[in-house]
């Protein structure tokens, strides 16, 4: 699995980006592209949709889509598409539940973890989709020589576009304004119901560890997509962000934390991990990256969110019960 690429990503991105273009600049021309014939009726098209270098028309229906963005393909498949060729993340992907039915038995191509201009070339894409990955002017003009491209807008961060956002444009791309639609608002009303069953979540300080490893911890800050699914059920998020060392573990020891990509005895190997008060009274859950579960928080698609709605709120609930009897289950 790759699972800890985005999270590690700042650290050498240049690099690989650096090779990408080198790559891209050996290799042979992008092939001539024939656009993809509009479907009869379809008033969607062509589409312009405005992102952070300006905007992108989408000149028809897009039949060979390519996804370059971490998480990107889970939105496409979210709408019944699939991609051409995607970014490869998750080993597991394919194999998750809410991905299999798309799928079709079929399998899901993946590029590379690197972004590889030439493979993306060689794949004939009519439609980019790059959102979630920091995407430079220099990287978003060779993407768009290769096809129309369309990234995040300049309404948030690089990579802290909201799931719903990225859906509504995701489906506004691919001609299926309707479906996100609808997806969106499924996704939201699941959560509303979960939030009215259980207000104790409301005010309650989460932290979430990603990815945790030989005493290295990534603590994910508000806004993440990883860890949106806590936030839209009325959790708060702890202070400190990024980079945790094993001695300052104290400050994610809050009123609930999830530890995402380890197991529980995993975890408490670590003496500094198993002495935290959050740990000792049961309100810590855990979910291995080898489960769909952390996959789905990794990935947080529609799809992938309801998944996760129903794997963890009852957890949740009991969590922060305040009730000692009651056992906190392994996700994992």
């Amino acid at each position: 699995m790759k699972a800890g690429v985005p999270f590690l990503r700042s650290r050498f991105v240049a690099a690989m980006v650096a090779g990408a273009f080198a790559l891209a600049a050996c290799g042979s021309p992008a092939p001539e592209r024939k656009p993809a014939a509009s479907s009869p009726g379809n008033a969607a098209f062509p589409v312009s949709i405005e992102h952070k270098f300006g905007s992108t028309t989408v000149p028809a229906q897009p039949q060979r889509v390519v996804t370059v963005g971490w998480n990107d393909q889970d939105f496409a498949l979210s709408l019944g598409v699939v991609p051409v060729s995607t970014r490869a993340w998750f080993d597991e992907y394919a194999t998750y539940p809410w991905v299999k039915p798309k799928l079709n038995g079929k399998p899901l191509p993946a590029f590379s973890a690197e972004l590889n201009f030439e493979a993306i070339a060689k794949e004939r894409p009519d439609l980019i989709l790059a959102f979630y990955e920091v995407i430079t002017k220099e990287t978003y003009e060779k993407l768009s020589s290769i096809a129309p491209t369309v990234v995040q807008s300049a309404d948030h961060p690089d990579e802290q576009t909201p799931w719903d956002v990225q859906t509504l444009t995701t489906g506004k791309a691919l001609g299926k304004n309707a479906e996100a639609r609808a997806l969106v608002d499924k996704v939201k009303a699941r959560i509303e119901e979960a939030k009215k069953a259980h207000p104790e979540f409301a005010g309650k300080v989460m932290a979430v560890d990603f990815g945790p490893d030989k005493g290295q911890h990534w603590i994910l800050p508000a806004k993440d997509p990883r860890r949106a699914l806590f936030d839209a059920l009325g959790f708060g998020t702890q202070e400190v962000a990024n980079e945790l060392s094993e001695e300052r573990l104290d400050l994610i020891d809050k009123d609930v934390l999830f530890v995402n990509g380890a197991t529980k005895k995993a975890m408490l190997a670590s003496p500094a991990f198993a002495r935290l008060d959050v740990v000792k009274t049961d309100r810590t859950l855990y979910s291995s990256f080898d489960t769909p579960l952390g996959g789905a928080l990794s990935y947080s698609g529609p799809d992938a969110l309801l998944y996760a709605l129903d794997a963890l709120v009852p957890q949740l609930a009991n969590a922060v019960d305040g009730d000692p009897a009651t056992v906190v289950g392994d996700l994992s």
